[in-house]
């Protein structure tokens, strides 16, 4: 019995002993690697350990071969490793060089958790894995207030023959705010998500529509949009669609009895079939 537990007592010695090795190992390897990153990408912004909230600044310079057609992409990540937010930091200047370039990206983001990370790759248009480069910092994030809002799509599944102005409702968790009906709007105007599509919704505005202003009144929204609302629109069947889905998703809220839109200040001759 005692020469059991002796082997057993040795056993466990050497798995923590090799454990130890390959951990100290792996740390030499990081550090190497990080220090060698160091000669090829500086960052300005954010630092180990900043607090972000629901903006996030990337600013820095890196050497013209960190990117590719003058990008390189960023992740940012949840303590769980799982996505946050994806994109691509921008050079400011001739990144065809051997010098470093200034780079910056600014962007909204909503956290998760309260720890995470943001990484840095270089634009490796190879394909070669062993080319890959990564760049990683640890993050604090401030977890901001959040509020839920509708936004009204037509769907396919529920509303097979498309009845125009029948639309239906998803829900959408934004950042807590004053202006809570046109950040509806705004969400509105982002389309479906992949997810959304996959349910049947869909979107019968135009991309890129922006809203000059929205105003509420005596339980009237004022809503005014930019030309692209009723760019190559026509059908009384999408136009009303339109109508539907704007409506709709600013009549959620107990203060908008009814809603006027206009574009570029105009109410007269917009959204015709």
């Amino acid at each position: 019995m005692k020469k059991t537990i002796l082997i057993l007592i040795i056993i466990i010695v050497i798995v923590l002993g090799l454990r130890f090795f390959l951990y100290q190992k792996f740390l030499s390897q990081k550090n190497q690697t990080q220090m060698n990153l160091s000669d090829i990408i500086h960052l300005l912004k954010p630092q180990p350990y900043d607090i972000i909230s629901d903006t996030l600044i990337i600013e820095g310079e890196a050497k013209g071969n960190w990117f590719f057609e003058g990008t390189a992409p960023f992740v940012v990540l949840a303590d769980d490793f799982s996505t946050v937010t994806s994109g691509f930091i921008e050079a400011k200047g001739d990144w065809m060089t051997e010098n470093f370039v200034p780079f910056y990206k600014e962007l909204k983001l909503m956290p998760r958790s309260e720890n995470g990370y943001l990484v840095l790759k270089n634009d490796n248009p190879s394909g070669l894995t062993e080319k890959d480069l990564y760049f990683m910092i640890p993050l604090k994030f401030k977890i901001p207030e959040t509020m839920t809002v509708k936004v009204y799509f037509n769907n396919s599944q529920l509303d097979p023959e498309f009845s125009c102005n029948k639309v239906f409702p998803v829900e959408r968790k934004i950042l807590k705010t004053q202006t809570v009906a046109q950040a509806a709007l705004e969400e509105l105007l982002k389309g479906p998500t992949a997810e959304e599509k996959e349910k049947g919704f869909f979107t019968s505005i135009n991309p890129n529509v922006k809203i000059n202003s929205i105003k509420i009144k005596d339980n009237t929204a004022f809503v005014d949009f930019d030309e692209a609302l009723e760019f190559q629109v026509g059908g009384s069947c999408r136009v009303s669609a339109i109508r539907a889905q704007i409506t709709e998703t600013l009549k959620q809220f107990p203060t908008i009895k009814n809603v006027i839109i206009s574009i570029n200040g105009r109410t007269e001759d917009i959204l015709q079939p």
